[in-house]
Protein backbone atom coordinates (compact mmCIF):
# COMPACT_ATOMS: atom_id res chain seq x y z
CA UNK A 1 0.00 0.00 0.00
CA UNK A 2 2.78 2.51 0.53
CA UNK A 3 4.40 1.48 -2.52
CA UNK A 4 1.25 2.25 -4.31
CA UNK A 5 1.02 5.59 -2.69
CA UNK A 6 4.45 6.55 -3.00
CA UNK A 7 4.17 5.73 -6.88
CA UNK A 8 0.93 7.80 -6.79
CA UNK A 9 2.51 10.57 -5.65
CA UNK A 10 5.25 10.39 -8.06
CA UNK A 11 3.18 10.34 -11.25
CA UNK A 12 1.43 13.40 -9.76
CA UNK A 13 4.54 15.20 -9.11
CA UNK A 14 5.49 14.02 -13.23
CA UNK A 15 2.21 15.03 -14.26
CA UNK A 16 2.58 18.54 -12.96
CA UNK A 17 6.14 19.17 -13.49
CA UNK A 18 6.58 22.33 -15.60
CA UNK A 19 8.57 22.39 -18.53
CA UNK A 20 10.98 25.09 -19.65
CA UNK A 21 10.51 27.64 -21.88
CA UNK A 22 14.10 28.33 -23.13
CA UNK A 23 17.07 26.02 -23.03
CA UNK A 24 20.23 26.75 -23.97
CA UNK A 25 23.39 24.24 -24.67
CA UNK A 26 27.04 24.91 -24.73
CA UNK A 27 28.91 22.64 -26.90
CA UNK A 28 32.65 21.47 -26.75
CA UNK A 29 33.27 23.38 -29.58
CA UNK A 30 32.67 26.59 -27.68
CA UNK A 31 35.52 25.97 -25.50
CA UNK A 32 38.12 26.74 -27.54
CA UNK A 33 36.87 30.41 -27.87
CA UNK A 34 36.09 30.34 -24.30
CA UNK A 35 39.55 29.22 -23.63
CA UNK A 36 41.59 31.42 -25.20
CA UNK A 37 39.93 34.54 -23.80
CA UNK A 38 39.90 33.10 -20.31
CA UNK A 39 43.62 32.44 -20.35
CA UNK A 40 44.56 35.62 -21.13
CA UNK A 41 42.42 37.08 -18.52
CA UNK A 42 44.33 33.96 -16.11
CA UNK A 43 47.25 34.99 -17.21
CA UNK A 44 47.00 38.62 -16.22
CA UNK A 45 45.42 37.76 -12.79
CA UNK A 46 48.35 35.18 -11.69
CA UNK A 47 51.25 37.62 -12.33
CA UNK A 48 49.21 39.86 -9.93
CA UNK A 49 50.37 37.07 -7.08
CA UNK A 50 52.35 38.51 -4.12
CA UNK A 51 54.66 36.13 -2.57
CA UNK A 52 55.80 36.49 1.33
CA UNK A 53 59.20 37.57 1.68
CA UNK A 54 61.43 34.63 2.60
CA UNK A 55 64.13 34.45 5.46
CA UNK A 56 66.28 32.29 6.90
CA UNK A 57 69.66 31.45 8.92
CA UNK A 58 72.21 28.63 7.93
CA UNK A 59 75.22 28.90 10.18
CA UNK A 60 76.57 32.08 10.62
CA UNK A 61 74.34 33.29 7.11
CA UNK A 62 71.23 35.38 7.12
CA UNK A 63 69.22 35.80 4.07
CA UNK A 64 66.21 37.34 3.04
CA UNK A 65 64.42 37.55 0.04
CA UNK A 66 61.43 40.24 -0.63
CA UNK A 67 59.46 42.28 -3.25
CA UNK A 68 59.07 39.09 -5.85
CA UNK A 69 57.04 40.00 -8.57
CA UNK A 70 55.72 37.78 -10.94
CA UNK A 71 57.25 39.30 -14.41
CA UNK A 72 56.04 36.83 -17.09
CA UNK A 73 53.94 33.67 -17.26
CA UNK A 74 54.00 31.44 -20.41
CA UNK A 75 50.74 29.04 -20.33
CA UNK A 76 52.40 26.93 -23.10
CA UNK A 77 49.62 23.69 -22.76
CA UNK A 78 46.43 23.50 -21.63
CA UNK A 79 42.86 21.81 -21.95
CA UNK A 80 39.02 23.01 -20.95
CA UNK A 81 36.58 20.13 -21.27
CA UNK A 82 33.58 19.55 -19.54
CA UNK A 83 33.18 16.88 -17.00
CA UNK A 84 30.09 15.56 -15.64
CA UNK A 85 29.74 16.46 -12.04
CA UNK A 86 32.70 18.76 -12.11
CA UNK A 87 31.06 21.34 -14.71
CA UNK A 88 34.22 22.91 -16.06
CA UNK A 89 37.96 21.79 -15.91
CA UNK A 90 40.89 23.58 -16.49
CA UNK A 91 44.27 21.40 -17.07
CA UNK A 92 47.45 23.33 -17.82
CA UNK A 93 50.81 21.41 -17.96
CA UNK A 94 54.43 22.84 -18.60
CA UNK A 95 54.09 26.79 -17.86
CA UNK A 96 56.77 28.76 -16.86
CA UNK A 97 56.63 31.68 -14.82
CA UNK A 98 58.95 34.60 -14.52
CA UNK A 99 60.42 36.38 -11.38
CA UNK A 100 61.97 38.95 -9.84
CA UNK A 101 63.03 39.91 -6.44
CA UNK A 102 65.37 41.32 -3.79
CA UNK A 103 68.46 39.65 -2.23
CA UNK A 104 69.68 40.43 1.38
CA UNK A 105 72.49 38.79 2.43
CA UNK A 106 74.41 39.17 6.13
CA UNK A 107 77.31 37.13 6.74
CA UNK A 108 79.34 38.53 10.26
CA UNK A 109 79.84 41.78 9.38
CA UNK A 110 79.52 41.64 5.50
CA UNK A 111 76.42 42.56 3.81
CA UNK A 112 75.27 42.07 0.35
CA UNK A 113 72.16 43.23 -1.56
CA UNK A 114 70.58 43.66 -5.14
CA UNK A 115 67.74 42.71 -7.30
CA UNK A 116 67.80 38.79 -9.13
CA UNK A 117 65.64 37.30 -11.70
CA UNK A 118 64.56 33.91 -11.61
CA UNK A 119 62.28 31.10 -13.43
CA UNK A 120 60.00 28.86 -12.12
CA UNK A 121 59.00 25.84 -14.71
CA UNK A 122 57.39 22.46 -15.09
CA UNK A 123 54.17 24.80 -13.30
CA UNK A 124 51.25 22.98 -13.54
CA UNK A 125 47.62 23.40 -12.50
CA UNK A 126 44.86 21.86 -12.19
CA UNK A 127 41.12 23.53 -11.20
CA UNK A 128 37.28 22.67 -11.71
CA UNK A 129 34.68 24.79 -11.50
CA UNK A 130 31.37 24.04 -9.89
CA UNK A 131 27.90 25.25 -11.54
CA UNK A 132 24.97 25.60 -9.87
CA UNK A 133 21.42 27.13 -9.29
CA UNK A 134 21.31 29.84 -6.53
CA UNK A 135 18.29 30.95 -4.88
CA UNK A 136 16.99 33.46 -7.58
CA UNK A 137 17.83 31.41 -9.96
CA UNK A 138 20.77 32.94 -11.19
CA UNK A 139 23.71 30.58 -12.08
CA UNK A 140 26.92 30.37 -10.12
CA UNK A 141 30.42 29.20 -9.33
CA UNK A 142 29.68 27.21 -6.23
CA UNK A 143 32.87 25.77 -5.35
CA UNK A 144 36.39 25.61 -7.01
CA UNK A 145 38.54 22.87 -6.63
CA UNK A 146 42.56 23.35 -7.26
CA UNK A 147 45.65 21.76 -7.40
CA UNK A 148 49.06 23.66 -8.41
CA UNK A 149 52.77 22.65 -8.60
CA UNK A 150 56.04 24.11 -9.33
CA UNK A 151 58.52 21.59 -10.24
CA UNK A 152 61.41 23.20 -10.37
CA UNK A 153 62.52 26.78 -9.97
CA UNK A 154 66.81 28.38 -11.16
CA UNK A 155 67.81 31.54 -9.85
CA UNK A 156 71.08 33.29 -11.57
CA UNK A 157 72.93 34.70 -8.42
CA UNK A 158 75.90 36.63 -8.89
CA UNK A 159 77.85 39.64 -6.94
CA UNK A 160 80.43 39.14 -3.91
CA UNK A 161 78.86 36.24 -2.69
CA UNK A 162 77.96 34.00 -5.57
CA UNK A 163 79.29 31.47 -4.15
CA UNK A 164 77.58 31.35 -0.86
CA UNK A 165 74.38 32.02 -3.02
CA UNK A 166 75.05 28.89 -4.56
CA UNK A 167 75.55 26.93 -1.25
CA UNK A 168 72.27 28.65 -0.32
CA UNK A 169 70.61 28.66 -4.09
CA UNK A 170 68.90 24.90 -2.72
CA UNK A 171 66.72 26.44 0.50
CA UNK A 172 66.39 29.61 -1.11
CA UNK A 173 64.57 28.33 -4.27
CA UNK A 174 62.34 25.11 -2.26
CA UNK A 175 60.97 28.09 0.08
CA UNK A 176 60.10 30.21 -3.03
CA UNK A 177 58.68 27.08 -4.78
CA UNK A 178 56.57 26.01 -1.51
CA UNK A 179 55.49 29.79 -1.15
CA UNK A 180 54.68 29.65 -5.10
CA UNK A 181 52.95 26.82 -4.57
CA UNK A 182 50.69 27.95 -2.05
CA UNK A 183 49.60 31.37 -3.93
CA UNK A 184 48.48 30.05 -6.86
CA UNK A 185 45.11 28.61 -5.63
CA UNK A 186 43.93 31.35 -3.91
CA UNK A 187 43.90 33.23 -7.18
CA UNK A 188 42.07 30.76 -9.13
CA UNK A 189 39.82 30.31 -5.97
CA UNK A 190 39.02 34.48 -6.52
CA UNK A 191 39.01 34.06 -10.38
CA UNK A 192 36.32 31.90 -10.04
CA UNK A 193 34.05 32.26 -6.83
CA UNK A 194 34.32 36.31 -7.10
CA UNK A 195 35.18 37.44 -10.94
CA UNK A 196 33.47 34.86 -12.59
CA UNK A 197 30.49 35.24 -10.29
CA UNK A 198 30.57 38.75 -11.40
CA UNK A 199 30.71 38.00 -15.01
CA UNK A 200 27.04 35.60 -14.61
CA UNK A 201 25.45 38.62 -12.69
CA UNK A 202 25.46 40.52 -15.88
CA UNK A 203 23.18 37.94 -17.02
CA UNK A 204 19.75 38.44 -17.36
CA UNK A 205 17.31 36.30 -15.04
CA UNK A 206 14.40 38.43 -14.62
CA UNK A 207 14.34 41.90 -15.65
CA UNK A 208 11.89 44.53 -17.45
CA UNK A 209 11.87 44.06 -21.52
CA UNK A 210 10.13 48.04 -21.57
CA UNK A 211 7.77 49.92 -19.78
CA UNK A 212 4.74 46.93 -19.94
CA UNK A 213 6.39 43.39 -20.03
CA UNK A 214 9.46 41.61 -18.09
CA UNK A 215 10.73 38.84 -18.55
CA UNK A 216 12.29 35.49 -16.15
CA UNK A 217 14.85 33.68 -17.44
CA UNK A 218 15.55 31.93 -13.63
CA UNK A 219 16.94 28.66 -13.79
CA UNK A 220 14.62 25.84 -12.99
CA UNK A 221 17.80 23.01 -12.15
CA UNK A 222 21.35 23.16 -11.66
CA UNK A 223 23.03 23.22 -14.80
CA UNK A 224 23.77 20.00 -16.49
CA UNK A 225 27.26 18.60 -17.87
CA UNK A 226 28.08 16.03 -20.04
CA UNK A 227 31.71 15.06 -21.66
CA UNK A 228 30.59 17.29 -24.30
CA UNK A 229 27.53 19.88 -23.69
CA UNK A 230 26.79 21.97 -20.35
CA UNK A 231 22.86 22.39 -20.93
CA UNK A 232 20.76 24.89 -18.96
CA UNK A 233 16.75 24.99 -18.47
CA UNK A 234 15.29 28.72 -17.97
CA UNK A 235 11.89 29.52 -17.68
CA UNK A 236 11.36 31.62 -20.20
CA UNK A 237 8.66 33.13 -19.35
CA UNK A 238 6.90 36.95 -19.64
CA UNK A 239 4.79 38.38 -17.32
CA UNK A 240 3.30 42.01 -17.12
CA UNK A 241 5.13 44.48 -14.86
CA UNK A 242 1.79 44.98 -12.77
CA UNK A 243 1.38 41.37 -12.35
CA UNK A 244 4.49 40.65 -11.05
CA UNK A 245 3.22 37.48 -9.48
CA UNK A 246 1.10 36.33 -12.28
CA UNK A 247 1.91 33.25 -14.03
CA UNK A 248 0.93 31.59 -17.28
CA UNK A 249 1.16 28.06 -17.07
CA UNK A 250 3.10 26.10 -19.61
CA UNK A 251 1.24 23.61 -21.53
CA UNK A 252 3.41 23.45 -23.89
CA UNK A 253 6.00 20.31 -25.60
CA UNK A 254 9.14 20.62 -24.31
CA UNK A 255 12.32 21.81 -26.03
CA UNK A 256 14.72 19.31 -27.32
CA UNK A 257 18.15 19.72 -27.70
CA UNK A 258 19.89 17.04 -30.11
CA UNK A 259 22.49 18.74 -32.83
CA UNK A 260 25.97 19.57 -31.22
CA UNK A 261 27.29 21.21 -34.62
CA UNK A 262 27.52 24.70 -32.94
CA UNK A 263 28.94 26.14 -30.71
CA UNK A 264 25.56 27.10 -29.12
CA UNK A 265 22.15 26.25 -29.36
CA UNK A 266 19.12 28.13 -27.75
CA UNK A 267 15.99 26.45 -27.92
CA UNK A 268 12.36 28.01 -27.59
CA UNK A 269 8.66 26.64 -26.97
CA UNK A 270 5.48 27.53 -28.17
CA UNK A 271 4.91 28.76 -24.59
CA UNK A 272 7.76 31.59 -24.55
CA UNK A 273 6.12 33.50 -27.33
CA UNK A 274 2.38 32.65 -26.23
CA UNK A 275 3.26 34.25 -22.47
CA UNK A 276 5.19 37.34 -24.68
CA UNK A 277 1.42 37.77 -25.94
CA UNK A 278 -0.65 37.14 -23.17
CA UNK A 279 1.51 39.37 -21.21
CA UNK A 280 0.84 42.62 -23.67
CA UNK A 281 -2.64 41.70 -23.62
CA UNK A 282 -3.27 42.01 -19.95
CA UNK A 283 -1.17 44.78 -19.74
CA UNK A 284 -3.59 46.58 -22.06
CA UNK A 285 -0.90 47.22 -25.24
CA UNK A 286 -3.09 44.96 -28.02
CA UNK A 287 -5.41 47.88 -29.26
CA UNK A 288 -4.82 50.91 -31.79
CA UNK A 289 -6.91 53.58 -32.19
CA UNK A 290 -6.32 55.70 -35.05
CA UNK A 291 -8.44 59.22 -35.06
CA UNK A 292 -8.88 61.89 -37.68
CA UNK A 293 -5.74 62.91 -39.18
CA UNK A 294 -3.98 59.45 -38.44
CA UNK A 295 -6.47 57.71 -40.08
CA UNK A 296 -5.08 57.59 -43.77
CA UNK A 297 -6.45 59.72 -46.44
CA UNK A 298 -7.44 57.16 -48.55
CA UNK A 299 -9.31 54.82 -46.32
CA UNK A 300 -10.77 57.88 -44.68
CA UNK A 301 -12.42 58.47 -47.93
CA UNK A 302 -13.18 54.83 -48.79
CA UNK A 303 -14.79 54.20 -45.23
CA UNK A 304 -17.31 57.58 -45.78
CA UNK A 305 -18.03 56.44 -49.13
CA UNK A 306 -18.81 52.85 -47.91
CA UNK A 307 -20.96 54.72 -44.95
CA UNK A 308 -22.48 57.48 -46.97
CA UNK A 309 -26.08 55.55 -46.42
CA UNK A 310 -25.47 55.77 -42.79
CA UNK A 311 -24.18 59.04 -42.08
CA UNK A 312 -26.56 61.00 -44.26
CA UNK A 313 -29.18 59.89 -41.99
CA UNK A 314 -27.44 61.47 -38.96
CA UNK A 315 -27.83 65.21 -38.04
CA UNK A 316 -26.02 67.83 -39.81
CA UNK A 317 -23.79 68.41 -36.74
CA UNK A 318 -21.79 65.35 -37.27
CA UNK A 319 -21.53 64.63 -40.75
CA UNK A 320 -18.46 65.98 -41.09
CA UNK A 321 -16.98 64.98 -37.44
CA UNK A 322 -13.88 63.13 -37.42
CA UNK A 323 -13.54 59.23 -38.53
CA UNK A 324 -12.33 56.78 -36.04
CA UNK A 325 -10.75 53.07 -36.68
CA UNK A 326 -10.24 51.23 -33.32
CA UNK A 327 -8.85 47.56 -33.76
CA UNK A 328 -8.61 45.66 -30.23
CA UNK A 329 -7.61 42.26 -30.02
CA UNK A 330 -10.07 40.35 -28.13
CA UNK A 331 -8.04 37.26 -26.88
CA UNK A 332 -4.23 36.71 -26.38
CA UNK A 333 -3.15 35.84 -29.41
CA UNK A 334 -1.39 32.25 -29.97
CA UNK A 335 1.89 30.74 -31.30
CA UNK A 336 1.56 27.50 -33.48
CA UNK A 337 5.38 26.27 -34.42
CA UNK A 338 5.47 23.63 -36.86
CA UNK A 339 8.57 22.48 -39.14
CA UNK A 340 6.88 24.17 -42.08
CA UNK A 341 7.02 27.80 -40.24
CA UNK A 342 6.24 29.51 -37.31
CA UNK A 343 2.68 31.27 -37.14
CA UNK A 344 0.60 33.91 -34.80
CA UNK A 345 -3.07 33.38 -34.52
CA UNK A 346 -5.04 36.61 -33.86
CA UNK A 347 -8.89 37.55 -33.08
CA UNK A 348 -9.74 41.43 -33.09
CA UNK A 349 -12.29 43.41 -33.31
CA UNK A 350 -12.41 46.60 -35.58
CA UNK A 351 -15.17 49.39 -34.41
CA UNK A 352 -15.28 52.45 -37.01
CA UNK A 353 -17.28 55.51 -35.70
CA UNK A 354 -17.44 59.15 -36.33
CA UNK A 355 -16.32 61.16 -33.44
CA UNK A 356 -17.84 64.67 -33.23
CA UNK A 357 -16.23 67.35 -30.79
CA UNK A 358 -17.37 67.04 -27.32
CA UNK A 359 -20.55 64.75 -28.24
CA UNK A 360 -20.65 60.75 -27.87
CA UNK A 361 -19.03 58.84 -30.66
CA UNK A 362 -21.59 57.40 -33.10
CA UNK A 363 -20.47 54.13 -34.23
CA UNK A 364 -21.19 53.29 -37.84
CA UNK A 365 -19.93 49.57 -38.00
CA UNK A 366 -18.42 47.07 -35.46
CA UNK A 367 -16.48 44.24 -37.20
CA UNK A 368 -14.77 40.80 -36.18
CA UNK A 369 -11.55 40.03 -37.59
CA UNK A 370 -9.08 37.07 -38.09
CA UNK A 371 -5.67 36.77 -39.02
CA UNK A 372 -2.67 35.00 -38.99
CA UNK A 373 0.78 36.19 -38.89
CA UNK A 374 3.98 34.62 -40.19
CA UNK A 375 7.17 34.85 -38.08
CA UNK A 376 10.48 34.75 -38.74
CA UNK A 377 12.82 35.19 -35.82
CA UNK A 378 16.40 36.31 -35.89
CA UNK A 379 19.22 36.33 -33.44
CA UNK A 380 21.25 39.59 -33.40
CA UNK A 381 24.62 40.06 -30.92
CA UNK A 382 22.44 38.69 -28.23
CA UNK A 383 19.05 39.90 -28.88
CA UNK A 384 15.94 37.86 -30.12
CA UNK A 385 14.33 39.49 -33.35
CA UNK A 386 11.17 39.02 -34.67
CA UNK A 387 9.50 39.69 -38.10
CA UNK A 388 5.91 39.14 -38.69
CA UNK A 389 4.38 39.29 -41.98
CA UNK A 390 0.20 39.57 -42.58
CA UNK A 391 -0.48 36.16 -44.45
CA UNK A 392 -4.54 35.43 -43.77
CA UNK A 393 -7.20 37.88 -43.20
CA UNK A 394 -11.05 37.52 -42.88
CA UNK A 395 -13.75 40.03 -41.66
CA UNK A 396 -16.80 39.32 -39.92
CA UNK A 397 -20.25 41.51 -39.95
CA UNK A 398 -23.76 41.69 -40.93
CA UNK A 399 -22.57 44.95 -43.32
CA UNK A 400 -23.99 44.44 -46.88
CA UNK A 401 -20.41 46.43 -47.80
CA UNK A 402 -18.41 44.11 -45.93
CA UNK A 403 -16.08 42.44 -49.08
CA UNK A 404 -15.98 46.22 -49.99
CA UNK A 405 -13.90 46.83 -46.88
CA UNK A 406 -11.99 43.36 -46.64
CA UNK A 407 -9.35 44.68 -48.77
CA UNK A 408 -8.84 48.22 -47.61
CA UNK A 409 -9.00 47.16 -44.02
CA UNK A 410 -5.98 44.31 -45.37
CA UNK A 411 -3.90 47.28 -47.12
CA UNK A 412 -4.69 49.58 -43.79
CA UNK A 413 -3.13 46.59 -41.59
CA UNK A 414 -0.06 45.72 -44.28
CA UNK A 415 0.67 49.50 -44.06
CA UNK A 416 -0.73 51.33 -41.27
CA UNK A 417 -0.33 48.69 -38.42
CA UNK A 418 2.58 46.09 -38.89
CA UNK A 419 5.15 48.29 -39.76
CA UNK A 420 4.49 49.51 -35.89
CA UNK A 421 4.56 45.75 -34.82
CA UNK A 422 7.82 44.99 -36.57
CA UNK A 423 9.39 48.13 -35.45
CA UNK A 424 8.61 46.92 -31.69
CA UNK A 425 8.97 42.95 -31.94
CA UNK A 426 12.90 43.71 -33.94
CA UNK A 427 13.51 45.70 -30.98
CA UNK A 428 14.50 42.03 -29.83
CA UNK A 429 14.44 41.08 -26.45
CA UNK A 430 17.86 39.25 -24.77
CA UNK A 431 18.89 35.96 -24.34
CA UNK A 432 20.53 35.05 -20.96
CA UNK A 433 23.98 35.74 -21.85
CA UNK A 434 26.70 37.00 -20.41
CA UNK A 435 27.85 40.99 -20.78
CA UNK A 436 30.63 41.08 -23.68
CA UNK A 437 29.50 37.62 -25.66
CA UNK A 438 27.18 37.91 -28.55
CA UNK A 439 26.09 35.58 -31.11
CA UNK A 440 26.94 35.08 -34.71
CA UNK A 441 26.18 33.08 -37.91
CA UNK A 442 22.83 32.00 -36.78
CA UNK A 443 20.79 28.97 -38.33
CA UNK A 444 16.97 29.00 -37.41
CA UNK A 445 15.37 25.16 -37.24
CA UNK A 446 11.50 24.94 -36.52
CA UNK A 447 10.33 21.28 -35.28
CA UNK A 448 6.73 20.34 -33.60
CA UNK A 449 5.96 22.83 -31.04
CA UNK A 450 9.13 24.26 -30.86
CA UNK A 451 12.14 25.84 -32.68
CA UNK A 452 16.11 26.12 -31.99
CA UNK A 453 18.62 28.55 -33.09
CA UNK A 454 22.47 27.16 -33.48
CA UNK A 455 25.02 29.87 -33.91
CA UNK A 456 28.75 30.55 -32.82
CA UNK A 457 30.30 32.78 -30.16
CA UNK A 458 31.98 36.15 -30.15
CA UNK A 459 33.73 38.18 -27.59
CA UNK A 460 32.37 41.80 -28.48
CA UNK A 461 34.06 42.76 -25.12
CA UNK A 462 37.63 41.67 -23.95
CA UNK A 463 36.72 39.35 -20.57
CA UNK A 464 39.09 41.65 -18.11
CA UNK A 465 37.00 44.71 -19.63
CA UNK A 466 33.72 42.85 -18.78
CA UNK A 467 35.10 41.80 -15.20
CA UNK A 468 36.99 44.99 -14.20
CA UNK A 469 33.84 46.87 -15.32
CA UNK A 470 31.31 44.69 -12.59
CA UNK A 471 34.65 43.77 -10.20
CA UNK A 472 33.01 44.00 -6.25
CA UNK A 473 34.07 46.76 -4.58
CA UNK A 474 36.44 44.19 -2.47
CA UNK A 475 38.78 43.06 -4.87
CA UNK A 476 40.68 41.44 -2.39
CA UNK A 477 41.38 37.99 -2.51
CA UNK A 478 39.09 35.37 -0.99
CA UNK A 479 39.53 34.92 3.01
CA UNK A 480 38.73 30.95 2.30
CA UNK A 481 40.71 29.20 -0.45
CA UNK A 482 41.10 25.79 -0.51
CA UNK A 483 45.12 25.72 -0.59
CA UNK A 484 46.67 23.19 -2.96
CA UNK A 485 46.85 19.80 -3.16
CA UNK A 486 49.82 19.21 -4.73
CA UNK A 487 52.93 17.68 -2.95
CA UNK A 488 56.06 20.35 -2.83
Amino acid sequence: MALFGALFLALLAGAHAEFPGCKIRVTSKALELVKQEGLRFLEQELETITIPDLRGKEGHFYYNISEVKVTELQLTSSELDFQPQQELMLQITNASLGLRFRRQLLYWFFYDGGYINASAEGVSIRTGLELSRDPAGRMKVSNVSCQASVSRMHAAFGGTFKKVYDFLSTFITSGMRFLLNQQICPVLYHVGTVLLNALLDTVPVRSSVDELVGIDYSLMKDPVASTSNLDMDFRGAFFPLTERNWSLPNRAVEPQLQEEERMVYVAFSEFFFDSAMESYFRAGALQLSLVGDKVPHDLDMLLRATYFGSIVLLSPAVIDSPLKLELRVLAPPRCTIKPSGTTISVTASVTIALVPPDKPEVQLSSMTMDARLSAKMALRGKALRTQLDLRRFRIYSNHSALESLAAPLKTMLQIGVMPMLNERTWRGVQIPLPEGINFVREVVTNHAGFLTIGADLHFAKGLREVIEKNRPADVGVSTAPPPSTAAV
